[in-house]
């Protein structure tokens, strides 16, 4: 099912840099921790984890063969998103003044868990699931961004504010991140002077612009060479490196692992999942 990702996991993680995508993150059983800024955000049987943009931060998790690790990834409509928020803010005696946040950590509750279920009982049943999946799809939506701190990620998906402007300047960074960006350029197409765009680009994903965008290559670099895209002198220039000496550092900084140990970890811990 589209946006729907099941994990099953053996292995304990620690302090494994990651960049998530919007959505959430259901744990049914097993523990995940998430490091920003430092902050710690759980997500475990008894919380979940929201992410109203794409940001990399670092994450360990707690498994073993007699209880593996049970998730589940829901990626957010971006577009179904954006109209429940402006349905809500259309609503009478509607008001928020949330600060916008990259990734909320809230407290499971009855009606999330209960689209949950009905959700994972629709996956058994493909007629079940092809007429009721869209409806519980935009439930899901709909409960995660009305839950337990749901204003905070519907503050990042309004669509005329400063949060706005630095949202669509990370979907032009995403597209992007090969080529040479810079931070006036970017902070002009947001419409904003340099500092201000600085101070709201590192308040809501918790970096600068240029560690951000230094991620994103290496997380993508990082994808190609577990796939074998490619030599890694021809990946790092493909992900808009200069200098393969320069990508083999900040690599081995990010990562704690040079570009061939970090392809074999991958390829024993995630294995088919990369083809995706």
């Amino acid at each position: 099912m589209p946006g729907i990702r099941i994990l099953r996991s053996e292995t304990i993680l620690e302090d494994v840099p990651v960049l998530y995508r919007p959505g959430a993150v259901f744990v049914l059983q097993g523990a995940k921790q998430g490091f920003l800024n430092g902050e710690i955000y759980r997500y475990d049987a008894d919380h979940y984890l929201s992410v109203s943009v794409p940001v990399h931060f670092r994450m360990a998790s707690q498994a073993s063969p007699g209880q593996p690790l049970l998730a589940i990834y829901f990626d957010f409509d971006l577009h179904l998103a954006a109209e429940i928020v402006t349905t809500l803010e259309g609503q009478v005696g509607y008001e928020e003044k949330t600060r916008a946040r990259s990734l909320v950590s809230s407290r499971m509750v009855s009606s999330i868990a209960d689209v949950l279920q009905r959700l994972l009982h629709a996956l058994h049943h493909p007629q079940e699931l092809a007429i009721l999946g869209p409806g519980l799809l935009r439930e899901l939506h709909y409960r995660v961004l009305t839950g337990p701190q749901g204003g905070a990620l519907m503050a990042a998906l309004r669509r005329n504010d400063t949060t706005n402007r630095i949202v669509q300047s990370l979907a032009m960074i995403r597209e992007n991140y090969n080529e040479g960006l810079s931070v006036p350029a970017l902070a002009t197409m947001a419409g904003m002077s340099v500092p201000s765009y600085h101070v709201g680009f590192k308040a809501l994903t918790g970096s600068t612009p240029i560690q951000y965008i230094k991620a994103v290559r290496l997380h993508e670099a990082r994808l190609m060479i577990t796939r074998r895209k490619g030599s890694i002198a021809a990946i790092a220039a493909e992900v808009g490196y200069a200098s393969v000496a320069q990508f083999s550092r900040d690599f081995k900084r990010h990562f704690r692992r040079s570009a061939s140990e970090e392809a074999k970890w991958m390829q024993e811990h995630l294995g088919e999942s990369l083809q995706d």
